[in-house]
């Protein structure tokens, strides 16, 4: 049985599904993500979209959401240049989900805030 048939069990050290768990729930892979749920950017656009992410960093990260299958790159034969970045199936299903835990974090930040005040006064001598 190869590597790609056998059971993934992210709490083995050796799944490679900790590797594509790690590309889609990082701080960038996260943002990708969500922004192109709602539609297809330009590689300008969406580091706009995002904030915050260097060029560098957006650049890795969509080749690596694109190399395990998540994001497709369309460049168009035009000058100037245009590449455009969007979801496969796939990633829209990951997306889907990564989105829903984003939005839920989006909801929980106050709940969390408090929690950390209480435990940092709880700690303070």
């Amino acid at each position: 049985m190869g590597v790609s048939e056998q059971a993934a069990d992210v709490r083995s050290p050796m799944c490679p599904s900790r590797g594509v768990l790690e590309h889609v729930t990082s701080r960038w892979g996260v943002l990708v993500l969500a922004a192109l749920v709602e539609r297809a950017y330009r590689f300008s656009e969406l580091r706009r979209e995002i904030g915050g992410v260097s060029e560098k960093m957006l650049a890795q990260t969509l080749r690596t959401l694109e190399r395990d299958g998540f994001v497709h790159r369309e460049a168009h034969p035009v000058i100037p240049p245009r590449v455009d970045y969007s979801l496969t199936p796939m990633g829209r299903e990951a997306a889907e989900q990564v989105w829903a835990l984003a939005r839920w974090t989006e909801r929980r930040t106050s709940d969390v805030q408090r929690a950390r005040a209480a435990y940092d006064g709880a700690r303070t001598p």
